[in-house]
């Protein structure tokens, strides 16, 4: 077995290699919380070995974005600053690459009111709405990578003792990324093939829709026409594959933006940047959601629906295995880019354009045309379990089993 600093270095070289790929001339943009120093100082020498032009990083510090929202006045929760957003679409035309190790605390807004989130994520959204239509359509390399942080891992490990919790986080982020057994980028590269194999069955079926069955769920689901599934990778348009997701587990695809009749639950906690969501369910008729509730942070998952009209629409559909590894962890990671490769999941708000045959040429306009949904928002809830039936039904009407107990039936 590897020892703690190899398998750091393995894994700064996988997300580097595998995730971004990042190429020769290229420059990278990292975002990383400062207590993550240390690996994204790791993450910058291997981007350069591999050849990057310029790496900047973009340090995130949770206490003090806490401070605006504890301290700043009412009118400013609005503002969003036009230069970032700027920098991040100039960096995109330019062929740049994003990575970002994004590990929200999940009680971080604990007793700030909800509209404060709510209006400065609407705000940054906004924004940022150029640049997010190149991370949408996959025209530029960008990858979600997993780093301890103490307050993510005391929520997560809460049972260990304190001092063993950010040790238990890395050991489990190494496990989940395949890092620590062999080669991790050749481990990569077979996982990647698995997932393809997947995503060419699905296609192979063209379904026209999906019927959920669960405890708290009964929810008939139509796919797009023409849509198309996707996992483990894609490849921008200079032609390089990269990892969107590390880790990922999951295949998915685009939803008809009005086919989605019936009640969902979730299975899993919902961290909205910050803010936990528990126990949420949502009603659909026509697409729209029409009812909902949680057991706990309902005012959290109100400000989500209220981002724009398409935050009450499904824009993304994703299968997981019960039996993935991360599953098999069995622990809430209270964390969308982990416990989503855990759980079959959804999303509310805007589709990808690449989950449908040329539709990262369409307009807005005409992806909603299309069946597809549009909004300034993209949250994945978890809604797979042991207990989930799903049925798909042919274009011809056929209906035949696509998951049994949680696990793949095709």
């Amino acid at each position: 077995m590897d020892s703690f600093a190899q398998k750091l270095e393995q894994y700064a070289e996988l997300v580097v290699k595998v995730g971004v790929n990042i190429q020769k001339g290229q420059v990278l943009h990292l975002q990383a919380p400062i207590e993550a120093a240390e690996f994204a100082r790791l993450v910058v020498k291997k981007a350069y070995e591999a050849g990057a032009k310029y790496v900047e990083i973009e340090w995130e510090d949770e206490a003090s974005t806490r401070l605006r929202y504890e301290y700043a006045s009412e009118d400013t929760f609005d503002y969003y600053p036009a230069f970032k957003a700027e920098a991040l679409e100039k960096l995109a035309i330019d062929g740049g690459a994003v990575m970002h190790i994004k590990v929200p605390d999940p009680e971080l807004y604990r007793g700030i009111e909800s509209s404060r989130v709510a209006r400065a994520t609407k705000a940054m959204s906004a924004a940022r709405k150029g640049y997010q239509h190149y991370v949408r359509t996959n025209k530029l390399s960008w990858c979600l990578i997993k780093a301890p942080t103490r307050a993510w891992a005391n929520k997560v490990f809460a049972d260990l003792p304190e001092e063993r919790r950010v040790d238990a986080m890395w050991d489990t982020i190494f496990q989940m990324n395949r890092v620590g057994e062999g080669d991790a980028v050749e481990n990569w590269r077979r996982h990647i093939e698995t997932l393809k194999d997947m995503q060419g069955r699905l296609n192979d079926k063209n379904y026209k829709s999906l019927h959920y069955r669960a405890p708290g769920t009964d929810l008939k689901v139509e796919l797009a026409q023409n849509h198309l599934w996707l996992g483990g990778g894609d490849t921008n348009q200079s032609g390089v594959y990269f990892v969107a997701n590390m880790p990922t587990e999951e295949v998915y695809t685009m939803p008809n933006r009005l086919g989605v009749t019936g009640k969902v639950t979730a299975t899993l906690p919902l961290n909205l940047n910050g803010r936990l969501v528990e126990g949420l369910w949502l009603a659909f008729e026509n697409g729209r959601v029409v009812d909902y509730g949680a057991e706990s942070g309902r005012e959290h998952l109100e400000s989500l629906l209220d981002t724009d009209e398409g935050a009450k629409y499904l824009g993304e559909v994703a299968l997981v295995p019960y039996s993935s590894p991360i599953s098999r962890l069995n622990r809430i990671f209270y964390n969308t880019g982990i416990d989503e490769n855990a759980s079959c999941h959804f999303a509310l708000g805007s589709a990808y354009p690449v989950n449908m045959k040329e539709g990262t040429s369409l307009s807005q306009e005409e992806l909603v045309e299309h069946g597809g949904n549009v909004s300034l928002t993209h949250v994945d809830f978890m809604v797979g379990s042991d207990k989930l039936d799903i049925d798909g039904e042919r274009q011809d009407g056929t209906i035949e089993p696509v998951f049994r107990a949680g696990q793949w039936s095709i």
